[in-house]
């Protein structure tokens, strides 16, 4: 059963070629909306949280604050209106998945970046 899964994974899915990116990197995320008949791209710029899944059913979160309010977004990897990711910052984090993030505000919520 679960070769079928990964077959079907592999024929029907499309993939499309991201940079690698991981928690408390800063990344821009551009995808398509469509509102009726028109079509825009809208981006969502912010750190991620995690990643998660692997496969057709990967994941990441990303939190940005808008104004004093943290918002966050779950994009799969392989959604269709994905067009790119572009990343801004490296950020240098212990875990791969930052929750406590959440509760931090103003210097504290500093990531240190990795220059290279």
């Amino acid at each position: 059963m679960e070769a079928l899964m990964k077959f079907v994974e592999n024929e029907f899915v499309t993939t499309k070629e991201f940079p690698k990116f991981s928690a408390g990197d800063t990344i821009t995320v551009y995808y398509e909306i469509k509102e009726g008949e028109k079509t825009r791209t809208q981006f969502f710029k912010g750190v991620v949280i995690q990643r998660r899944g692997s496969g057709a059913t990967e994941t990441f979160t990303i939190r940005k604050m808008s104004g004093t309010i943290g918002v966050e977004r779950i994009f799969p990897v392989n959604m269709p209106a994905l067009q790119k990711i572009e990343i801004n910052k490296k950020g240098k984090v212990r875990r791969a998945r930052i929750f406590y993030f959440r509760e931090l505000t103003g210097k504290k919520a500093r990531i240190k970046e990795i220059r290279k």
